[in-house]
């Protein structure tokens, strides 16, 4: 069967993909530039460029250095960096999120004790099955030796 060389359309997505593929490759190098542009002005206008650092001592914007967690103290002191907002320094940034890491943290351990916790007293454990079993146990003895009683004082009264 031969094809008869028409076709539907075809989406063309070459050149879209191409165009934001360049612009990816593109963005470091520009973002690079804008970091460096930034050094004698404001710290806002520095960090409004995410891959920004100021240096609030030698008010220099700088390239985060995204190998590193933390950025070296020969690039810039972590009491004097800002990074994202200019009125918290990147030391006072990190005490932060520790403490409501660790608050988040301790939190949820709480909550897993707590309902733990709870399902296990609803559950009996082996020590309280054994106790309710011995009870019913002594119940049961306790009922026969009643029935049994019971018997023999009706065989005595119909003697007497």
């Amino acid at each position: 069967m031969a094809s008869s060389g028409v076709r539907g359309p075809t989406p063309r997505w070459g050149p879209t993909l191409g165009g934001a593929a360049l612009f990816l490759l593109l963005l470091p190098a520009a973002a690079a530039q804008g970091c460096s542009q930034n050094t004698s002005r404001t710290c806002e206008e520095c960090l409004k460029n995410v891959s920004c650092l100021w240096c609030n001592t030698n008010k220099m914007c700088l390239d985060y250095p995204v190998t590193k967690v933390l950025p070296p103290s020969s690039l810039c002191r972590l009491s004097s960096a800002r990074w994202g907002v200019c009125w918290v320094n990147f030391e006072a940034l990190i005490i932060a999120m520790s403490v409501i890491g660790g608050s988040l943290l301790l939190g949820v351990a709480i909550c897993c004790f707590c309902c733990c916790r709870r399902s296990r007293s609803q559950r009996p454990d082996k020590s309280e099955e054994k106790a309710i079993r011995e009870r019913e146990e002594r119940r049961v003895r306790q009922e026969e030796r009643r029935a049994e009683m019971k018997l023999r004082h009706d065989e005595i009264r119909k003697k007497y």
